[in-house]
């Protein structure tokens, strides 16, 4: 059978081509296609990712069939209903007072902007790119999560892809809510899980190079940790 698969951020740099098809025998897991693509290369390159099939979050012993996409996805640096991939230069100022509504006490805005410097380095511009289709569908899940866990009336998530300049919006969460208290909160999970779970990721163009952002770690439960599951298979 064969499979599709796709990569993403700095794993393009190790891995290579941004997609290609792998030959695999019937029954083949997750664990199975890691190994193959570790041949001749470095498990060290998979270590900590996190896998999707067919944009579904996938876990190590997950069975593959023919025609499958799978998604490698290192560590995350980066529509409807108020969640939105956009190429487009986000204005902040317009999206907020989109928001508001007679019922609010309160809008908490998280507003990421590009700035001029990076671990003592002049910082140029910015390229974000995601696995599009997978980012909006997680995106619209915290949103949800948002307003059923912290109780508030409304949580929009906006995040740029393409190239950013110094000054511009990379991401922008607006939470709207009868109690300043419940905004807060909402808005602070939305920001820091984003940052764990959505797909998508930074690049860096400094003055004398450029490097891909550090993600943070997957949530435990989410990460393949593709260099063991090379090694065991």
């Amino acid at each position: 059978m064969q499979v599709s698969v796709l990569v993403f951020g700095v794993l393009k740099d190790w891995l290579g081509a941004e997609q290609s098809s792998v030959e695999l025998p019937e029954g083949a897991t997750v664990a199975q296609l890691l190994a193959r693509l570790s041949e001749g290369r470095a498990a060290e390159a998979l270590r900590g990712i996190a896998v999707s099939v067919n944009a579904e979050y996938a876990q190590r012993d997950q069975m593959l069939k023919d025609g499958d996409e799978v998604g490698l996805l290192p560590p995350v640096s980066g529509g409807a209903d108020g969640v939105a991939l956009t190429r487009e230069r986000i204005d902040a100022e317009k999206l907020v007072a989109a928001a508001k509504s007679g019922a609010d006490g309160a809008v908490v805005v998280f507003d990421g902007i590009v700035r001029d410097n990076s671990r003592g380095r002049q910082t140029l511009y910015l390229e974000y790119e995601g696995y599009e289709e997978l980012a909006l569908r997680q995106m619209r899940s915290l949103a949800s999560e948002a307003i059923s866990r912290f109780g508030v009336r409304d949580a929009q998530i906006v995040h740029r892809l393409g190239r950013l300049e110094i000054g511009e919006t990379s991401v922008l969460i607006v939470v709207a809510s009868a109690h300043r208290a419940q905004a807060f909160e909402a808005c602070r999970w939305l920001i820091d899980t984003l940052k764990k779970t959505v797909p998508i990721w930074k690049k860096e163009i400094f003055v004398d190079g450029a490097v891909w952002a550090a993600g943070e770690p997957f949530p435990e439960g989410m990460a393949v940790d593709g260099a063991r599951a090379a090694g065991d298979a």
